[in-house]
């Protein structure tokens, strides 16, 4: 009887994984990266459990009270399907495939120890006033 219950939750779970992996191609990734820089004032592609994006994500949010709404995009990409393609790209985009890759404005701003040196200097707040993102 236990299995019975158990087994249709397993080909569930299976049919959906063979169904929810599908890879985008390298035009796509290109768009989903570059839609995501023009779209938002700041766009930050950056993976949850790494130190440096915290580092980056803290001087930014340490501007959150002046932020104009949806000026700030983080893009996750530890779990997306092409994540390695994404960080492809952004190396070809910036040299680097690490993250976090800031861009504010449009253009490549740094990593974590960038943003973070940038905003102990008052740098990052005029680059993100400059950008529109803050009021």
């Amino acid at each position: 009887m236990l299995n019975r219950a158990i087994r249709p939750i397993y080909i569930t779970a299976q049919r959906f994984q063979s169904q929810a992996v599908q890879k985008m191609t390298r035009q796509d990734v290109k768009e989903f990266v570059d839609s995501n820089i023009a779209k938002y004032p700041v766009a930050v592609f950056s993976k949850s459990y790494c130190p440096f994006c915290h580092k980056a994500k803290s001087a930014l949010e340490s501007f959150k009270e002046k932020y104009q709404p949806g000026s700030l995009e983080w893009v996750e990409i530890e779990k997306h399907p092409d994540v390695q393609e994404i960080q492809d790209y952004l190396n070809e985009l910036t040299g680097g495939r690490t993250v976090p890759r800031v861009f504010i404005g449009g253009k490549f701003f740094g990593g974590g120890d960038d943003t973070e040196k940038a905003w102990k200097t008052g740098e990052l707040e005029k680059r993100l006033k400059e950008s529109g993102a803050l009021l």
